[in-house]
């Protein structure tokens, strides 16, 4: 019941977003028909497309419409270039993928290693180190870090590539959009090595993003753990530490750092925006910020509200592991 709940909040939330997406780039400067129309058109040639366009009509009929074709899988379709929204989207959204996966597993492997590292320091010089390297890589943005890392590992170094998917000598077929998985079904692994290689710095720069502040809380609710009375009687049945901390000590921290990393993988997602710019991904974020340029509404509209329904995706897999995880959450 309280799982069904926070999902039904979850969908009411994104009836809002979208409700707000919808009003707010109405209150821009840009009338699509001008951008589709020649300078020349005529008054009728204008009206007559207004109207094929619903433009014409009551702004909440233009909203329900643009919602229902969206529920419906049709977004629409791009100013730029007249195509439509939703197979644009489709070949884009693998790239994008790859990197989350990729920024995900790199940060939270990292944010878990470091934690512990520095917890099981704890009142050592090596624990201070770690919190002031930690501070340090919290303060930097993963965009800043995409740069840095180019500088460092792709320019200076020239350990690794930094532009693109993958090197134009190589030709892959499109079976899933995923590079990685494409090369794999078509056996070239010299194209999946090259392709791996390509993702490291961009995964990096995105891990970057969440390692730090996970490491901070993880280790902070190690510490209040570690407090608790059954951590002592633990060590009472004669329970090594490493025991200890991976039977009770990260298990029962895990639930509040939960949160944490569900706002993190949040702020990751929008982070692909600027990260795929810079790494040249040919993303769905590296979309939102060309259709901004162009002032391209519908395809803006459609990449927010991606960009929404994945946020609350995960926010609502955050419950679900919280529902999980917390035996009192499921006896409400």
């Amino acid at each position: 019941m309280r799982l069904a709940w926070r999902l039904a909040r979850r969908l009411v939330i994104l009836l809002a977003v979208s409700v707000v997406i919808f009003a707010v780039l109405r209150l821009l400067r840009a009338d699509p028909v001008a951008m589709l129309m020649a300078p020349n058109a005529s008054l009728a040639d204008i009206t007559a497309l207004r109207h094929t366009l619903g433009l014409d009509q009551p702004v909440a009929v233009q909203y329900a419409r643009w919602l229902g074709g969206m529920l419906h899988g049709d977004f629409g379709h791009s100013l730029q270039n007249g195509q439509p929204i939703g197979p644009v989207l489709a070949t884009a959204l693998p790239t994008t993928i790859q990197l989350l996966c990729g920024g995900l597993l790199l940060g939270v492997s990292g944010g878990i290693a470091s934690s512990i590292y520095a917890f099981s320091r704890r009142d050592t010089v090596a624990e201070k180190v770690s919190e002031l390297v930690n501070g340090l890589a919290i303060s930097i943005p993963d965009f800043l870090w995409g740069i840095l890392l180019i500088l460092a590992f792709g320019i200076a170094l020239k350990w690794l590539p930094f532009l693109g998917p993958i090197d134009n000598q190589y030709t892959v077929a499109r079976h899933t959009g995923a590079l990685l998985i494409d090369t794999l079904i078509d056996g070239q692994f010299a194209a999946f090595g090259n392709a791996l290689l390509h993702l490291v710095l961009p995964c990096v720069a995105l891990g970057m993003g969440i390692a730090p502040p996970l490491m901070r809380i993880l280790r902070s609710s190690l510490l209040d753990t570690y407090a608790e009375e059954y951590i002592a009687a633990a060590r009472l049945r004669g329970l090594s530490e490493a025991q200890i901390l991976f039977r009770h000590g990260l298990r029962n921290a895990a639930l509040p750092t939960i949160n944490i990393l569900a706002m993190q993988v949040s702020l990751l997602i929008g982070g692909t925006l600027l990260i795929e710019k810079v790494f040249g991904m040919p993303g769905i974020g590296s979309l939102m910020v060309n259709a901004i340029g162009a002032r391209d509404l519908p395809m803006i509209q459609a990449l927010a509200l991606v960009y929404a329904v994945v946020v609350q995706g995960v926010n609502a897999l955050t419950d679900a592991f919280e529902v999980l995880f917390n035996p009192r959450l499921r006896l409400e």
